[in-house]
């Protein structure tokens, strides 16, 4: 069995998932919180907004956190992978192209940065927006575990920055 059957497989396999309303409820709820990485956008500019210590770090985090979903929009444009024609998908999507997934970017960029800010609640969310991506059968597991990797680097990439500097 190749990659692409296996990532077909797994597709076909979640997306099922979703014929359960409650299931489909919470991915399409999930899906929608983390477009654009809004969720985690809101979720450091509030950490800025209670963390008067920390502002900086936050608002540095959230900033590594839109970085991560602006380059993964960025290799979407390079790669140009459709999203998987073989699943009716549950929602609609901003563009044409799966990988890397945007929101498995931003998310995990999001977690990491936010979880070396004690925000370690972070992780089961983006966990489960990742998931959801394939629930409602818009990306490839390739896909998610792509932007996890690309949003992982870049939050760790810019963690220095992010926590070294000055305190507002």
């Amino acid at each position: 069995m190749d990659d692409l059957d296996m990532d077909h497989r797994i597709v076909t396999a979640l997306r099922a998932c979703g014929t359960d309303p409650r299931v489909a409820g919470a991915a399409r709820a999930l899906s929608w919180a983390g477009e654009h990485g809004a969720l985690w956008l809101a979720a450091g500019l509030a950490g800025a907004a209670v963390d008067g210590p920390r502002r900086g770090a936050w608002l540095r985090g959230t900033a590594l956190t839109a970085g991560a979903h602006v380059v993964s929009m960025g290799v979407k444009r390079v790669v140009r992978r459709p999203r998987p024609a073989h699943v009716v998908p549950l929602v609609r999507t901003a563009g044409r192209h799966s990988f890397p997934s945007s929101h498995a970017t931003s998310a995990t960029a999001a977690a990491v940065a936010f979880g070396a800010l004690g925000l370690h609640a972070v992780w089961p969310l983006a966990a489960a927006v990742c998931v959801s991506r394939l629930v409602v059968g818009v990306h490839y597991p390739s896909d998610v575990a792509a932007g996890a990797a690309l949003g992982a680097l870049t939050a760790r990439l810019g963690a220095d920055w992010m926590r070294g500097g000055p305190r507002d």
